[in-house]
């Protein structure tokens, strides 16, 4: 038996997937997993890692903001990249013979998803976002079941009798970690309250900078354990070396990429987390039964990562502060605000327990199962 997997190459996309490889396996699945996407050497890293065996695809995207750049770019995908990568995804549909596609969405799975389409493989998909983007919505008439992660009506995307909410997919294992691991990890001072900062697994530089920015005035009060994406790690440290003193540096702790032991450790240990709002991030922020300030990428397709700040945010589980409007000292009350009511931090917290759903993943596993085996 055999399944292949596809998206969009980004963590957003990986993680999900490795999630519901993990549970089929857990299940006593015999399958065969493979993958088909956009070339990205973060997914090849984790994707080898679980055992997944993976075959690239070009994909081609529509860019909707202004420029001759952007149009010119736009020519090559629609020309070049996407009919070739629509005749990689026929052939290689047609070789492998997979008995189920997965997809986890996105422009990289539209090529994979239509070769399994013509070639008549069952289809099913997950939405994670709280809007689908154009990909998803037109896939979608030819699945056999559409998952969406966010608890709200999507009926006007998908065919009702075709649609579950149940959550994003996360790895079960964030939810085991030890927050005396973390302290010696980062050998954590014990001294302030303890903020997470993730800017995804790309980092954020628009965070970073706005981080930076109230460092000092930060440090006082609190410790930071701050993601930066591990292209911006040394540039990072050198620009907090240079405002922040020796005693304040104790409690500040930079690391480009949190690994998976590393990370579900650190959510025990955190006071707060701070970070984008992709849906892989929220749902795991839920699980892990933590407040949380959500900054969205403002440059995220149609939005996405907005609808899904306040998708989320609706519930009481976090505060949004949207990149345009937000300024370092605003930012900064913000903080301070939070901790001073704690009867408010903990409710966030309760909130995002009860939006939580850890067993997405096991859910999807099952009808899979279920479907291959009827």
């Amino acid at each position: 038996m055999k399944i292949l997997f596809t998206g969009g190459g980004t963590a957003g996309h990986i993680f999900p997937i490795i999630a519901v490889v993990r549970e089929l396996r857990k299940m006593g699945s015999d399958a065969e997993f493979f993958y088909a996407g956009p070339k990205d050497d973060f997914g090849e890293i984790i994707l080898s890692q679980e055992g997944l065996k993976i075959k690239w695809i070009l994909a081609g995207k529509i860019r909707r903001y202004l420029g001759w750049k952007s149009v010119l770019e736009n020519l090559v995908d629609i020309l070049f990249k996407t009919p070739l990568g629509f005749i990689q995804a026929f052939f290689y549909v047609f070789t492998l013979a997979p008995d189920l596609i997965f997809s986890k969405g996105g422009y990289g799975s539209l090529a994979t998803m239509m070769a399994g389409q013509i070639l008549q493989v069952p289809i099913i998909l997950h939405e994670s976002d709280a809007v689908p983007g154009l990909a998803n919505r037109f896939i979608s008439k030819f699945t056999n079941q559409v998952f969406v992660a966010f608890p709200v009506t999507q009926t006007e995307y998908f065919a009702e009798e075709k649609m579950v909410a149940v959550g994003n997919p996360m790895r079960i294992e964030l939810l085991n970690g030890d927050a005396e691991k973390a302290k010696d990890y980062f050998d954590l001072t014990g001294e302030k309250p303890v903020i997470l900062v993730l800017g995804g697994s790309q980092g954020a530089q628009a965070v970073n900078d706005l981080l930076l920015a109230i460092l000092p005035q930060l440090l006082v009060d609190f410790e930071i354990i701050h993601q930066t994406g591990s292209k911006n790690l040394e540039q990072l440290k050198a620009e907090a070396k240079v405002v922040i003193s020796e005693e304040l540096a104790r409690r500040y702790h930079p690391v480009g990429f949190l690994k998976e032991v590393e990370l579900r450790d650190t959510f025990k240990v955190c006071d707060l987390v701070i970070s984008r709002a992709g849906s892989g991030s929220i749902f795991e922020i839920a699980a892990s039964e933590k407040p949380s300030i959500l900054i969205p990428l403002a440059s995220s397709a149609q939005d996405h990562q907005l609808k899904n700040a306040y998708a989320y945010a609706q519930t009481k589980t976090a505060v949004v502060m949207e990149e345009a409007n937000l300024t370092p000292r605003f930012f900064h009350e913000k903080i301070k605000y939070l901790f001073a009511n704690p009867d408010e931090l903990q409710k966030m917290a309760q909130k995002a327990k009860e939006f939580s759903r850890p067993e997405s993943a096991k859910v999807i596993a099952g009808y899979i199962i279920k479907y291959l085996t009827k």
